[in-house]
C-alpha cells in the first residue's frame, strides 16, 4: 500500500488497534513529534490519523504547537490541494487528528527514485504547489515548513500540502518569533539569520523546492546554516536552472530565480502575483 507520508522508523506507540471510536490498522509514518496511522471509524470510512507521540503529551510546547498547527489546517480548507481535515482532539488521553487518507508518496521520494509521475505531472505539480501555498496565504497564514517532504503527491499527480504545525499568521509587518524551528536547505536567508521576516520566507521556500524538482540540484549547498547562508550570500548561486536542464522556458527560470532572491524586497511580494506567472508560463 502506498503511504500518505513516507515512513520515517517505528513507532513507540502500542501496535494496531482501536483508539476511541476509530480502529487503527497500519502504522504509515512516524516522526520525531507524532505517528500517522491508516484508520478507520465504525463505518469503515478511512482515514490517515495523526496522534501527538506519547513521549510529548507532558511537554506544553509540543502539544500547542501539534494543536495549533490542526487549528491552522482548519482555517485553510476547501482547497483541492490541502489535505483534508475532518476533526481534532484528544481521546484516550492523546492528542490526534483526522484527516483524509490520499495513496501516494511526497515528492522528494517521487523524485529520489525518479518516478514517472514527475515527468508526467511536473507542470502540474508545480502550478498546484504553487495553488496551495497562495490559498494559504490568502486564507492569512505563512507555512513556514514548505519542503518536498510537505508535498503529497497522488497517484495521478495532484497535490495535497500537509503539515502546518510550524505556521504562523501573516501580521502587518516583519516579525521575529522567539523560535524559529524548519528545515535549513528551504530557509530564506533572514530566517537563518534570526531576522524578521513575512510570507516571502515562504516564497523562497517554494523556490528551492520547483529548483530542486526540475534539476535534481539544491540551489544552496551546505550542512550548517551558517554554511548555507554564505553559498545563499555567494554572487555565483545558484546555479541558473537552464545549465541542468536547458529545456526549462526561459522564463520559468526566471521566476525561480527571482524567487531565489537573497533581498526579500526582491522576490515576488505575494504568491498571486508568481502564480500567475508561472500559469502564464507554463499554460502556453
Amino acid at each position: 500500500m502506498l503511504s500518505l507520508f513516507r515512513k520515517g522508523g517505528e513507532s513507540e506507540e502500542t501496535g494496531p488497534g482501536p483508539f476511541g471510536r476509530f480502529q487503527l490498522h497500519e502504522l504509515i509514518n512516524s516522526g520525531g513529534m507524532a505517528d500517522i496511522w491508516l484508520a478507520t471509524d465504525s463505518r469503515g470510512k478511512t482515514y490517515a490519523l495523526r496522534r501527538l507521540r506519547a513521549a510529548l503529551k507532558h511537554e506544553s510546547a509540543a502539544r500547542r504547537r501539534f494543536s495549533r498547527g490542526c487549528e491552522t489546517l482548519a482555517k485553510v480548507q476547501s482547497h483541492d490541494n490541502i489535505i483534508g481535515y475532518y476533526e481534532h482532539g484528544k481521546l484516550d488521553g492523546q492528542y490526534y487528528c483526522l484527516m483524509d487518507f490520499v495513496e501516494g508518496d511526497n515528492l522528494k521520494e517521487l523524485y529520489a527514485r525518479h518516478d514517472p509521475v514527475l515527468l508526467e505531472n511536473v507542470a502540474q505539480i508545480i502550478l498546484d504547489s504553487a495553488a496551495a501555498l497562495e490559498h494559504v496565504h490568502e486564507s492569512g497564514f505563512m507555512h513556514l515548513d514548505f519542503k518536498p517532504e510537505n508535498l503529497h503527491i497522488s497517484r495521478n499527480g495532484s497535490v495535497k500540502l500537509v503539515d502546518f504545525d510550524l505556521a504562523q499568521p501573516i501580521t502587518g509587518k516583519p516579525h521575529r518569533p522567539s523560535k524559529n524551528p524548519g528545515t535549513p536547505s528551504y530557509m530564506a536567508p533572514e530566517q537563518l539569520k534570526g531576522e524578521p521576516f513575512d510570507q516571502r520566507v515562504d516564497i523562497f521556500a517554494f523556490g528551492v523546492s520547483a529548483y530542486e524538482l526540475l534539476t535534481n540540484h539544491k540551489p544552496f549547498e551546505g550542512e550548517t546554516p551558517t554554511e548555507i547562508v554564505a553559498a545563499q550570500s555567494n554572487p555565483k548561486s545558484p546555479v541558473p536552472p537552464r545549465e541542468y536542464n536547458p529545456d526549462l522556458p526561459s522564463r520559468l527560470e526566471i521566476a525561480i530565480l527571482r524567487c531565489l532572491e537573497f533581498d526579500p524586497d526582491k522576490r515576488y511580494g505575494f504568491m498571486s502575483v508568481l502564480n500567475h506567472e508561472l500559469k502564464s508560463v507554463l499554460y502556453a
